[in-house]
């Protein structure tokens, strides 16, 4: 079957469009912009040093001994701390107070009992819901990061799919 002219316009607007793309991928690698990003650097800072994580006491999942909590969401987020070479510090509080912190930069991480219906969502990156969470019974539960922060993000849902598998 023989190729009409008609049929070269189409390519060429495809070659074109193919061409445009790389080249602009070209420009923002040679920028050093990589995607996903963090605008304000939280994994980069958080990687090595501190990680800065709130939560909120609920049943088996986040239970309170003395002034650090325990549980299998504290034990999930010191392991992905432990992955990025982080200290863990702790902030018990209500999750409103946990959110307006996050929002000033205060935290990094909000993990408990925080389930995908969370009336945050505009507040906050969240991440997928995961079920199986020791203690959650039939709840999918999620964490919150900095609104943009998807560097850090993915570095998370990442880490959680291997630990606690995807959703």
């Amino acid at each position: 079957m023989s190729r009409s002219s008609s049929d070269r316009p189409a390519r060429a607007g495809r070659t074109a469009a193919a061409v445009a793309g790389l080249l602009i991928a070209a420009l923002l690698s040679g920028c050093g912009i990589t995607v996903p990003s963090d605008p304000d650097g939280t994994l980069n800072a958080v990687t090595g040093g501190e990680l800065r994580v709130g939560t909120s006491p609920d049943g088996d999942l986040v239970e309170l001994s003395g002034d650090e909590p325990r549980g299998p969401v504290v034990d999930l987020v010191d392991g992905f701390a432990a992955h990025l070479d982080a200290e863990t510090t702790w902030t018990v509080a209500s999750e409103e107070t946990l959110v307006r912190m996050l929002e000033q930069g205060d935290l990094d991480l909000i993990a408990g009992a925080l389930t995908p219906d969370t009336p945050w969502i505009d507040k906050a990156g969240v991440t997928r819901g995961y079920p199986g969470i020791d203690g959650a019974g039939d709840r999918e539960l999620v964490m919150l990061v900095p609104l943009g922060e998807n560097a850090f993000l993915s570095a998370l849902e990442a880490y959680l799919d291997r630990k606690v598998g995807s959703p």
